[in-house]
């Protein structure tokens, strides 16, 4: 029974299930972190209060610690399915057919945009987590001024240009991620397919367009 039962939770069928809750789950993450970097549009202050509120919650420590584990799990998921994929398809035996069905850009290129994703995200902690610490002061609270730190970073067009690049990767990441994350934990219906493809690329827009404008944003203010 034992035996069965680890069967079963390392199978392949099992494997795609978590990568594509685990996915789902980033894809949660992506739309509230975009909410909260919207407040920069407001100003400094409601912008750095919000940051100062997120780091100084207790509860910050647990809340990474999930996102770390869910992100790690996804990462480490994908990158075994698609190394057993290769092993059971080795491309010397294998030709791809032009049915019309197959393979898209985005899914395609899932590994090459993920791992853009990854490097992004590993520049991205070390940049504004570690990166250079500025103060400000609103009604008497001092707090951490990464308005600052944004508006300094995003001067140079280079790391704008690399921003919106990432952003693009990542877009067209979820793009094909988002739907067939359904698809992976078995809600696959020909009626309602066709419907999350396309919320899937409404959502991969969004996420791109959302993100991409804030560097722009950042830029235009030094640049003031």
């Amino acid at each position: 029974m034992l035996k069965r039962f680890l069967t079963v939770l390392t199978s392949s069928v099992m494997k795609k299930q978590a990568m594509g809750v685990s996915g789902l789950m980033l894809c949660g993450f992506l739309v509230t972190h975009l909410a909260g970097n919207c407040l920069i549009y407001v100003g400094p202050e409601a912008f750095n209060t919000y940051a100062h509120k997120l780091v100084t919650n207790p509860a910050i420590y647990l809340a990474e610690a999930v996102l770390a584990l869910i992100f790690l799990t996804h990462i480490g998921l994908a990158a075994k399915l698609t190394i057993e994929n290769k092993i059971a398809r080795p491309t010397n035996y294998y030709m791809r057919q032009a049915t019309g069905r197959g393979s898209t850009l985005a899914s395609s290129t899932m590994p090459i945009t993920g791992l853009i994703i990854l490097i992004f995200l590993i520049l991205h902690i070390i940049q504004f987590k570690f990166g250079p610490y500025y103060e400000a002061t609103y009604d008497g609270v001092v707090m951490r001024d990464l308005y600052r730190l944004l508006i300094e970073y995003f001067s140079s067009p280079i790391a704008v240009a690399w921003y919106i690049f990432c952003m693009l990767a990542l877009g067209l990441h979820v793009s094909h991620g988002f739907w067939s994350a359904f698809q992976s934990i078995g809600f696959n219906h020909p009626k309602y397919t066709p419907l999350l493809q396309l919320l899937s690329k409404l959502y991969a827009v969004a996420m791109t367009v959302g993100f991409s404008a804030l560097p722009i944003y950042c830029y235009l203010q030094g640049a003031k």
